[in-house]
């Protein structure tokens, strides 16, 4: 099944490790041009080398996509570098405490939301134009099992993915007739190393913790990857508004 992702421009945020990491290494596999986006520049400058090691076409970029400033870098360089933004993928993430609503900090809550949400939304308004003068594009957003269900996080990360879940759709809806489709995929338990700062004998994780049995086998970023390279490709050209769960069925139990 052709995928026709060859020589497209891609951008992939949180791309120096784990599932990042996977989908731009499996986009530039498929001949696309990837913009590396991470906050780490070592991890996304080795990535970048993996991609042309193996013969393929980066460019990193790094910075807090949280700022205005670095958003607008990200597009200028894959607009200058790659002629425009085919495809976005809005992958970057942080985890919160785990922390029930009544002992959320401002400043957890605050960042979760600026990294997880308001970053997306960001990214997303500054690629829209260069999609809508192409009239084509596609979306892929990583949303996860926490936004669509509320016992799989805490208050500020099942918000912030619930309202990536809302992006999406509203996304799909706006744009379908401009060529511009808009998906994401919901993870669940996945092996990427993602730092997680908990109290475990706080309300939160102590709340949680029964539901954690239901997670099943830990994916490999890969595993994920495959998904956001298939919602992006034109094997998924009739495929809009769409949040799949890539977790080994968890979110059917």
């Amino acid at each position: 099944m052709a995928t026709g992702l060859d020589g497209r421009s891609v951008i992939v945020t949180g791309a120096g490790s784990g599932i990042g990491r996977a989908a731009a290494l499996a986009f530039a596999a498929e001949g696309s041009k990837v913009v590396v986006a991470d906050l780490n520049a070592e991890a996304a400058e080795k990535v970048v080398g993996e991609i042309e090691g193996a013969g393929g076409t980066a460019v990193a970029v790094t910075g807090d996509l949280s700022e205005q400033a670095v958003v607008d870098r990200v597009t200028a360089t894959a607009v200058e570098r790659f002629g425009g933004v085919d495809v976005l993928v809005n992958n970057a993430g942080i985890m919160d405490k785990m922390s029930a609503a009544a002992d959320v900090s401002d400043a957890e809550w605050e960042r979760v939301i600026r990294v997880n949400l308001t970053a997306p939304f960001l990214l997303t308004r500054a690629v829209l134009p260069h999609m809508l003068s192409a009239g084509k594009g596609a979306i892929v957003n990583t949303a996860s099992e926490a936004g669509l269900r509320g016992s799989a996080a805490g208050a500020a990360y099942t918000a912030s993915k619930h309202g990536v879940v809302g992006l999406t759709k509203n996304l799909a809806v706006m744009y379908r007739n401009q060529g511009i489709r808009a998906n994401a995929i919901a993870p669940g338990g996945t092996a990427t190393g993602i730092a997680v700062d908990v109290d475990r004998e706080a309300h939160g994780p102590q709340a949680l913790g029964p539901y954690f049995g239901n997670v099943g086998r830990v994916s490999e970023p890969e595993e994920q990857a495959a998904a956001i390279v298939f919602l992006a490709s034109d094997a998924a050209s009739n495929i809009n508004g769409v949040v799949l769960p890539v977790d080994n069925g968890w979110s059917a139990v």
